[in-house]
């Protein structure tokens, strides 16, 4: 049995968008696989027929594919790279392909870049293409006017102009002015017809056939986005648009057709702040009218964390029978059913794990999941029957073939009667008459969860002869509004209390850990805590602070989110109680600090942006302690989930070699 490398990425497979065919004989679904030397992803469409899965494209970049009808798919790709866009513009080219064999085909092409896109006739497809309001128009000039507009793209080049937030987002870039927005795209002739807003930030659509009409949802704005929804009812070729009555209160979590009504999950975030769970509403899409369907505090969604998934898919599909979902509860998920009556009803079968994403036809089906220590394959199951059938093994040969480490529960009760989870895993080739160094792992959001699934870096570091421990304390999400809400001068309090205490508990049941060796690591809010937690505690003798958060009054005016999310964190300002912000900054304490301290950050993370863990870095070298700061050009927020190969290998030596330096050293 070989160990846990870092390297290892290389060798694991991830799966996404499933989704069956219109008439449920035949499913199809990508699978990727990072290639380290060409430092790259590539990504392949798979056909499921007969539960036997099959590959059907081989050009290493295909994806975000839907089905045209029972025996074709259409994905995007310039395959011949011969379209040349308009300077300054962008395309999507979409080929056909048959599920039963043959050379993909050209099929049309899309002046835009698209980033979703739904059929609803043999001609028409909705979708949703980016738009640049400040773009600099050279199609159907000529002559003269065409160099001058040309030039002007040029010069542009070395400028940026920002009026309105936000200005940029993580793993987007530069974003003012930028809309997506929804179109009907006739292939006939090539026109694309706006169907929404001019300056609404499309969500999400779905389209309602027998009635010819499309749902959409998203942010109306050109001074700040406030992250307040509209939403509205369209006709496609009548034209009649019915707004829903959200009044410009509720951030919407999702919406859908559901028979006559329309459904969806919102909140106003008044009460429990940016991260509130939302509740769950009816509305009639011929007036508008609007009803509480039921309030049940859902985490809806997967929020169950791993470093080994890459692509996205469905997390949310309505039926006749009610609208399924994915819910964390507590520290997994499953797929939910929300009747009409306002009730929820767990359909998948409860079993430790994630599911990614799935789809649903006539009583079956069929997901990506991570069940426990495991890695993502492909699973089916009839609603509600409790039994679940895996139908691909993809990464069966690795996992067989590794020393993967298993998870030991720990579990406790805190100070304040609060149940936390937790999870020990032991060195590999443990023993217990031997003395090993330590590591805590701490997630991101805060309101995400650690669970069973496979995490590659933990497997690395036990593999490495690392005791590995990790919790989910107060703020994090799948147990309640309650739960997750440690906003204000709870910030830093109760989940630093439930992480010490978990690491005590830890401590107490191994006495094997070697005290005087325990490291401490975490990305984003797990950033922020790393950072805190040296500023408050000399108990850890390394630290690796990833993707971090000091300094909250430079962050919420800095970041794609700070304006609304930190603020309402920390439940203050720099004009109104700038003293709270400091209160809540790690790097406040930094003068306290004494713990060596690795920070690890992207210059394109526009979520936690680098001047953060800069001020952090500066203050602790002016303070004498040992630090090392490493950047990555060209990354953004994920960089430890879907970066360059050899950035994420990069990543994981700086943060091993920190450790053993001064936990083995």
């Amino acid at each position: 049995m070989q160990k846990v490398t870092m390297e290892d990425l290389g060798k694991i497979y991830t799966l996404s968008e499933v989704s069956y065919s219109p008439d449920g004989t035949a499913a199809a679904f990508v699978v990727s696989q990072a290639q380290v030397k060409e430092n790259k992803y590539t990504s392949s469409i798979w056909v499921l027929e007969n539960g036997v899965p099959r590959k059907l494209t081989s050009g290493g970049a295909e994806s975000s594919y839907l089905w045209l009808d029972e025996e074709s798919l259409l994905f995007p790709g310039d395959r011949k790279k011969s379209h040349k866009p308009e300077p300054g513009q962008a395309c999507t080219v979409y080929n056909r392909i048959d599920i039963h064999g043959g050379e993909a085909e050209e099929l049309f092409t899309i002046p835009m870049k698209v980033k979703s896109i739904r059929k609803i006739s043999s001609h028409e497809f909705l979708i949703i293409g980016l738009y640049q309001h400040n773009a600099i128009e050279v199609t159907g000039l000529e002559g003269k006017e065409r160099e001058d507009a040309i030039e002007r793209l040029e010069e542009e080049k070395d400028y940026e102009v920002f009026d309105e937030l936000p200005f940029w987002a993580n793993g987007k870039g530069v974003v003012n002015k930028q809309r997506s927005r929804l179109y009907l795209y006739d292939s006939d002739n090539g026109e694309c017809r706006l169907l929404s807003p001019e300056f609404m930030n499309v969500s999400s659509f779905d389209y309602d056939r027998e009635n010819d009409r499309v749902l959409y949802y998203g942010h109306d704005y050109q001074w700040m986005d406030d992250q307040k929804d509209d939403m509205f009812v369209c006709g496609v070729h009548s034209g009649k648009s019915v707004e829903i009555g959200l009044q410009h209160r509720y951030g919407v979590s999702g919406a859908a057709f559901l028979g006559d009504k329309v459904v969806f999950a919102a909140s106003t975030r008044e009460k429990y702040g940016s991260s509130e769970n939302p509740v769950f509403f009816l509305a009639d899409p011929r007036t508008g009218e609007v009803t509480e369907l039921a309030d049940l505090d859902p985490s809806m969604y997967s929020s169950v964390g791993s470093d080994c998934r890459y692509g996205g898919g469905r997390s949310h599909k309505a039926t006749e029978s009610g609208w399924y979902y994915t819910e964390t509860r507590g520290f997994n998920s499953y797929i939910v059913r929300l009747d009409r009556a306002g009730k929820e009803t767990v359909v998948s079968p409860q079993i430790d794990g994630s599911v990614d994403c799935f789809d649903y036809f006539e009583g079956n089906f069929l997901y990506v999941g991570m069940r426990e220590n495991g890695l993502q394959e492909l699973y089916t199951c009839r609603e509600g029957e409790g039994k679940e059938e895996k139908l691909t093994g993809f990464n069966e040969e690795y996992l067989n073939t590794h020393k993967v480490a298993p998870l030991h529960p720990l579990n406790f009760v805190d100070k304040d009667g609060v149940e936390i989870d937790g999870w020990v895993i032991e060195p590999v080739d443990y023993d217990p008459q031997k003395t090993y160094p330590g590591i805590l792992d701490v997630h991101g959001g805060p309101k995400t969860v650690y669970g069973v699934p496979f995490f590659h870096e933990m497997q690395l570091w036990a593999s490495e002869g690392y005791f590995v421990f990790f919790c989910n304390p107060r703020g994090g999400d799948g147990k309640g509004n309650e739960f997750a809400d440690i906003r204000g001068k709870r910030y830093g309090v109760l989940d630093y209390n439930d992480l010490m205490e978990f690491t005590d508990k830890v401590l107490e049941k191994y006495p094997q850990i070697d005290r005087a060796h325990i490291g401490m690591t975490g990305g984003s809010y797990g950033g922020f805590m790393a950072n805190w937690i040296i500023g408050h505690t000399d108990r850890f003798a390394a630290v690796a602070s990833q993707r971090s958060i000091s300094n909250f009054i430079s962050k919420c005016l800095t970041t794609d989110i700070g304006y609304y999310h930190n603020l309402s964190a920390v439940q203050a300002d720099p004009w109104k109680n700038p003293e709270d912000m400091w209160e809540r900054s790690p790097l406040k304490y930094a003068d306290k600090c004494k713990t060596p301290t690795l920070f690890v950050q992207s210059d394109e993370d526009y979520r936690c942006w680098m001047g953060d863990a800069i001020q952090m870095f500066t203050a602790l070298r002016m303070h004498g302690v040992p630090t090392r700061l490493c950047l990555f050009h060209g990354e953004n927020h994920e960089l430890s989930r879907s970066g360059k190969p050899k950035h994420r290998i990069r990543r994981l030596r700086e943060i091993t070699n920190w450790f053993d330096q001064y936990l083995k050293g």
